[in-house]
């Protein structure tokens, strides 16, 4: 199965990987069109595909004192001008089903988070939008159970891929079954490996999540290894200040890295 974005990127298994990268929230509108030009330059010189992501709104903080974004409308405004002025699809979650259209009238995929991702009303609000939806897998399920959920989009909307980001593994701490990865591609829709949220520590810092950003390159080299239709990955300029999830995001070199790295791996995995 195939998966159209903004006609003019196919996410498929059995296609080359595409990248799915950006800040966890959006901070303000220079650092994100500053960040988008660079993460664009990047997988051009690579000739990957890219999609920016970015949220305007962060509803599932540890603390209540956390910077959670702009909100919908400063946000949206924002991604619209990314997508219109630099020329790339733009990916962003949605967390409750007020915003789900609004959201939709702007961007080119529209994102489930995981531990939203068996919530009926917004699933099936998503999937009512037609555009493409991405659902990340909950921390808290097992790789067979997302066929329900693929079951609750397909009745509107076929236009369905699935991200693995880790499973908990008891307190604050996640970790990666590679299987799962292949038990859902056997759903027949697009795979998509989250390697920096698979590194992440929930809660781990008391009033935020920390995170083991060292780990995210190998991960990530080992998800093109299984063979998936994208690589997603959140980055930051300078992650020991971004508002949220600095613990677990990518600088510009390192992000650079795993493009290189993800590239040569998948087109030599996929070339047999």
């Amino acid at each position: 199965m195939k998966v159209k974005i903004a006609n003019k990127i196919e996410l498929a298994n059995n296609l080359p990987v595409s990248v799915i990268a950006g800040p966890c929230v959006i901070e303000n509108k220079k650092e994100t069109f500053d960040l988008a030009e660079h993460l664009k330059e990047i997988c051009l010189r690579e000739n990957i595909n890219f999609i920016f992501k970015a949220s305007y709104d962060k509803a599932n903080r540890s603390s209540i004192d956390s910077y959670r974004g702009p909100g919908i409308d400063k946000g949206l405004e924002i991604l619209a001008e990314v997508k219109e002025s630099l020329k790339v699809p733009v990916l962003t979650d949605v967390h409750c089903v007020r915003d789900v259209q609004k959201t939709a009238s702007v961007v080119d995929v529209i994102q489930i988070p995981a531990f939203l991702c068996r919530q009926t009303d917004l699933v099936v609000e998503c999937a009512k939008t037609k555009i493409p939806v991405n659902v990340k897998k909950g921390q808290f399920l097992a790789p067979e159970d997302m066929e329900q959920v693929i079951n609750k989009i397909k009745k509107f909307n076929n236009n369905i891929s699935l991200t693995e980001r880790g499973v908990s593994f008891g307190y604050k701490n996640l970790v990666v079954d590679y299987r799962s990865i292949e038990i859902m591609k056997q759903f027949d829709y697009p795979v998509i490996f989250d390697a920096t949220h698979s590194v992440q520590k929930p809660g781990g810092l008391g009033n935020a999540s920390g995170g083991d950003r060292q780990y995210v390159l190998p991960l990530a080299r080992a998800a093109a290894a299984v063979g998936v239709a994208a690589v997603f990955a959140e980055v930051h300029k300078n992650p020991e200040k971004a508002l949220s999830d600095g613990a677990n995001s990518l600088d510009l070199k390192m992000f650079e890295t795993l493009v290189k790295q993800i590239k040569n791996i998948d087109k030599l995995i996929k070339s047999f």
